[in-house]
C-alpha cells in the first residue's frame, strides 16, 4: 500500500499543525498560536497545513504515518483521527513512550506505532501497545523482524534511500520501507522484479 509519513506539533493553542522541526520560520511552533505561524509565510502559495487538512485531503486515497512529535496533543490527534478515519489505513507513531501510551488509553482501537532510533529505544518495543514497530535500518535484523513479527506486529523501516539497501531491508522481511526518495524505491524493485 502507497502512503506517507509526516509530523505534527501542537501550536500554543493546540492546533495540530504539520511540521518537522520544533522552530518554523523562526518562531517556535509551541510558543505561537497557528494565525502567528501562518502570518510568517510571506507568499501568498504558501501556508501551513494542519491535521485536519491532510486527512481530508488524503484520508480516502493514501496509507497515513501519522508522526507526533510531542506531548499534550493526544487529545487533538484522536479528535481528528476519529473525525475523519483513514481509509487506506494508518498508523500514529512517535519515539516518546508516553504520547503512545496515552493514545492508547484513549482509545485502543488506535493503531500505534513505536519509533526507534537507538537500541535503547528499541528495547522497549515489545512492552508497547500498537500493531507497528517502526526502528530505523541501522537497527534491523533478520532475528528482529521474526521476533517483531512472532508477537504479531508489524516491521516498517527507515529512512531507506540507497537502491542497495532498500533491497537488503526487503530481503529481510520488513513490512514497509519509508524513503525520501520514493520514486527511486518503486524503481528500484520495479528493476528487481519485486512487487508490493
Amino acid at each position: 500500500m502507497d502512503g506517507f509519513e509526516f509530523d505534527v506539533r501542537c501550536t500554543r493553542n493546540l492546533q495540530a499543525v504539520i511540521c518537522h522541526d520544533a522552530r518554523l520560520n523562526r518562531l517556535s511552533v509551541r510558543r505561537h498560536t497557528f494565525k502567528q505561524l501562518q502570518a510568517s509565510f510571506g507568499g501568498a502559495d504558501d501556508s501551513l497545513p494542519c491535521l485536519d487538512d491532510v486527512l481530508e485531503r488524503f484520508a480516502r486515497t493514501a496509507f497515513l504515518n501519522i508522526e507526533v512529535k510531542v506531548r499534550g496533543m493526544e487529545k487533538a490527534i484522536v479528535r481528528a483521527v476519529k473525525r475523519m478515519a483513514p481509509q487506506q489505513g494508518y498508523f500514529i507513531s512517535s519515539f516518546l513512550p508516553g504520547v503512545v501510551r496515552e493514545l492508547h488509553a484513549l482509545d485502543d482501537s488506535l493503531v500505534l506505532g513505536t519509533l526507534a532510533q537507538t537500541r535503547w529505544q528499541l528495547r522497549r518495543w515489545n512492552r508497547m501497545p500498537g500493531k507497528y514497530v517502526v526502528p530505523h535500518y541501522h537497527l534491523l535484523s533478520r532475528r528482529l523482524i521474526e521476533e517483531i513479527h512472532d508477537a504479531g506486529k508489524l516491521a516498517v523501516t527507515w529512512t531507506v534511500n540507497e537502491p542497495k539497501r532498500m533491497l537488503r531491508v526487503a530481503d529481510m522481511g520488513v513490512d514497509g520501507i519509508i524513503s525520501d526518495d520514493t520514486r527511486l524505491l518503486v524503481k528500484t524493485f520495479y528493476r528487481a522484479g519485486v512487487n508490493g
